[in-house]
């Protein structure tokens, strides 16, 4: 992209936008002043959709009007409730619908993965994680390890990218996964790394876990309604992620859960095991013994929060009628496109992009200017009404979301940086 950035070139990449009509079904956060603030922070929160309060006035009004009756009555009754979430979120990460479940938190469903996917056996004990995990990732396995009685510094491979680099190359990581094939029993990596925005190539994993007889799972927090995904095709062996960044459920909003279909009718698997998981047709029997469903529902706990579970299933109905994941990756290749060319072409003095360009709708940025650091930088931004993340130790991310953001906001952002630069 080489037009000038004006703000009549802007208005006509806005204008052309199959998807603009969707920034009016979300709620715009405004400064104090009442003007809309340009808000590139669905990485970390997503935007309410509007329709949002209606699924869940709804699901208030039963509990109103039917109280326990409404488990089994009403237009969405809340028994079966999470069931109505697996289809749309299957086809947000690409798998089949006995592959899928809303339940938990993304760190629950990940030490729940952890009990039933990491078997050590003998030598073949270790785990393999990239280095600047995201630290609850890093916290759950280390526990894991320790609470199995393994030392995590005989047990733990953290794969750093090479030196003067933020990204792992996937030559070194396969070959780090290659050399330790004997010992390696589990590989725990990100769809997209939360630091510095690069995607991973998941089919490339899983195939060399595969060859090398180890299980991979990754943790989708930042790809799930991000990026388009494939976890049945590419045979990844279970994944987790959660809702309220890109699929703007809402702060704490419960998390997906991912196993293939190769394992999900292992009823025997060892796992840590509630009666919500257990075989429907019985569960009302209250027998203690437990027999697990033969889809990945069978590593659910406990009836789900209803309120939580409603406010995601609008937001799966918004991504629905945009198009799904094909669409909304359309735009943002172009949005974020448009993001990378005009700091690139006007800012390179001053900032540096840690971001791939295979990247999804995240740039991490560095402020190399030698008139300001990336604090003040921030800081400045957050007066001028653009909202965006910092991240320690020197990273500033800027995430334009496809559904709500305009290519006037990313233009936006570039004028203040321009100025911020300028002004010192």
């Amino acid at each position: 992209m080489t037009a000038t950035n004006t703000s009549t070139y802007t208005s006509a990449l806005d204008a052309g936008d199959p998807l603009r009509t969707f920034r009016d079904q979300f709620h715009i956060p405004r400064s104090d002043s009442g003007s809309e603030i340009v808000y590139l922070v669905g990485n970390s929160l997503g935007l309410q959709p509007r329709q949002t309060a209606e699924y869940v006035r709804q699901v208030l009004d039963d509990w109103r009007d039917l109280a326990v009756r409404a488990h089994f009555e009403g237009e969405c009754p809340w028994m079966p409730y999470h069931e109505f979430l697996a289809e749309p979120m299957a086809r947000i990460v690409g798998a089949r619908t006995d592959e899928v479940v809303v339940m938990n938190s993304l760190t629950v469903n990940l030490h729940l993965m952890l009990t039933s996917f990491w078997q050590p056996v003998g030598k073949k004990h270790k785990i393999l994680i990239e280095a600047g995990a995201f630290p609850s990732d890093y916290i759950a396995v280390e526990s894991h390890i320790r609470a199995r009685g393994f030392d995590p510094k005989d047990t733990l491979i953290v794969v750093e990218p090479r030196s003067g680099h933020d990204c792992l190359r996937m030559e070194d990581l396969c070959q780090a996964i290659e050399d330790a094939r004997d010992e390696l029993a589990l590989v725990v990596l990100p769809g997209v790394h939360y630091y510095t925005g690069q995607v991973f190539d998941l089919p490339q994993l899983a195939d060399v876990c595969h060859r090398c007889d180890i299980v991979c799972g990754v943790d989708l927090a930042h790809a799930a309604g991000n990026i388009e995904l494939a976890l049945h095709e590419w045979q990844i062996d279970f994944a987790v992620w959660c809702t309220y960044k890109y699929l703007n459920s809402g702060p704490g909003s419960v998390g997906g859960c991912f196993v293939h279909q190769r394992h999900v009718g292992d009823i025997d698997r060892p796992r840590l095991a509630g009666w919500w998981g257990h075989d429907k047709a019985s569960r009302f029997a209250m027998r203690t013994e437990f027999r697990a469903i033969p889809t990945v529902e069978g590593w659910q706990l406990s009836n789900p929060p209803i309120l939580s579970l409603a406010a995601i299933r609008s937001s799966l109905d918004v991504f629905h009628r945009a198009g799904g994941m094909p669409a909304l990756v359309t735009k943002s290749r172009q949005l974020t496109g448009f993001l990378r060319e005009q700091i690139e072409r006007r800012l390179s003095d001053h900032v540096a992009i840690v971001t791939p360009t295979n990247g999804g709708a995240q740039l991490s940025l560095r402020v190399v200017s030698p008139v300001v650091n990336g604090r003040q930088v921030k800081r400045v931004l957050d007066e001028s009404g653009i909202e965006t993340d910092w991240r320690e130790p020197d990273v500033i991310r800027a995430a334009p979301v496809p559904l709500y953001n305009r290519f006037a906001d990313a233009a936006t952002l570039v004028d203040a940086l321009e100025a911020c630069f300028r002004s010192k």
